[in-house]
């Protein structure tokens, strides 16, 4: 699951597009408070998610993304806090109303989590209670937010292992009895115990092997397909985002970099940042390439520089680069009219440069974006 085909995809656009997105989060800044400098874990992000959307989430470790999820949802917990932005969500239960979810009590946002907007946790071993079997924590979720009779209760536990394929004797198992696909699926399974509209996915797939990550991932789309639910697919993995989701987000030090189709996204990246993703990863068919890391590594997220974070490590880097303001703008030339990119320097149509450099490259030699004048003494590969 971690190449892609070589044979383009049909490009789809995005859906619902032209209606309210179900899940709007819009400029939301997240900070870790510390004695010595706020540690600015996201900032000024904007993502919506439409019904019955699949958009992806990439990018490094400590990049920000489980830090945004948890931050859209109110499950951050000192030091971190909420500096600015707003969050709203649009379901169909709520008869057309909007639900600011940064201002919601505890109380209301009990009722909110898991009935609107469930979270499959990362690491399902850690996530699910080790000393209570799985009937009784999937028991949990179903009382907490249906009205139920005890049996019916109980059969629609049972049901749940019935839609992700685990047979029901394993109700009685506790998590240390099952095997990591199991747990996994455990975990999609109380996500969907209460027909959510949104699920959150921080990186389902991590630790498994690629045949399972395959089995969960094909079982995601299926039941998407067919409870209707929105997805918001949180990885460091791009390769696996190219097949699964409609639109993919790629973050970069607590800022998103690119939006767009993952066909765009594929086939015509803009952003530095997202062309290095790309060529980090071989493909499973066509000619040979050499695959190229980014040097470098993530800047300090408590002093970042001026301009663009990615500016150290980006090899179309000019002395520009430190003035601009990373808003998201469309990207001139994309086939996908929501493709949006931090980089004003960069299209699709420019041509890779020869070598990713380090800092002070493009500045020094007041180069052009696109042009490499070679790499700076110093770096080493992430």
């Amino acid at each position: 699951m971690s190449a892609v085909a070589a044979q383009p995809p049909a490009a789809q656009p995005p859906a619902a597009l032209s209606e309210k997105p179900v899940l709007e989060i819009t400029g939301l800044s997240v900070a870790y408070r510390s004695s010595g400098a706020d540690v600015k874990a996201v900032e000024r992000v904007d993502l919506s998610l439409h019904a019955g959307e699949v958009v992806g989430l990439a990018g490094e470790s400590g990049s920000g993304k489980s830090t945004l999820a948890y931050g859209a949802c109110r499950l951050l917990r000192p030091p971190a806090v909420i500096t600015a932005g707003s969050v709203v969500y649009r379901g169909r239960r709520l008869g057309g109303r909007e639900v600011d979810v940064l201002s919601r009590t505890p109380d209301e946002l009990r009722e909110l989590r898991w009935r609107e907007i469930a979270i499959v946790f990362q690491s399902a071993m850690n996530a699910l209670n080790p000393v209570l079997r799985v009937r009784d924590q999937l028991l949990d979720v179903v009382d907490a937010h249906l009205d139920l009779g005890k049996d019916e209760a109980h059969e629609r536990v049972a049901s749940l292992l019935d839609l992700v394929a685990i047979p029901r004797d394993r109700l009685r198992s506790y998590p240390h009895e099952l095997s990591g696909g199991m747990r996994q699926r455990v975990m999609i399974a109380m996500a969907l115990a209460v027909d959510p509209e949104v699920v959150i996915m921080d990186e389902p797939t991590t630790a498994l092997d690629v045949v399972v990550q395959r089995e969960i991932l094909s079982q995601v789309v299926e039941l998407k397909e067919r409870l209707g639910f929105a997805i918001l697919f949180i990885t460091h993995d791009l390769s696996l985002l190219l097949e699964l989701a409609d639109r993919v987000a790629v973050m970069y030090a607590g800022q998103l970099v690119e939006v767009a189709s993952a066909h765009d996204v594929h086939y015509g990246p803009a952003h530095p940042y997202t062309r290095g993703l790309l060529n980090s990863f071989p493909s499973l068919r066509g000619a040979r390439r050499e695959l190229a890391g980014i040097p470098g590594s993530p800047p300090d997220l408590r002093n970042l520089p001026p301009g663009c974070p990615f500016l150290p490590r980006c090899g179309f880097a000019t002395g520009s680069c430190a003035a601009i303001d990373m808003s998201l703008s469309p990207v001139p030339g994309a086939t996908d009219p929501w493709h949006v990119s931090a980089c004003p320097f960069v299209t699709p149509s420019t041509p890779d440069v020869a070598r990713p450099r380090l800092a002070g490259a493009g500045a020094a030699a007041g180069g052009e974006p696109g042009r490499a004048s070679g790499p700076v003494a110093g770096g080493a590969p992430s």
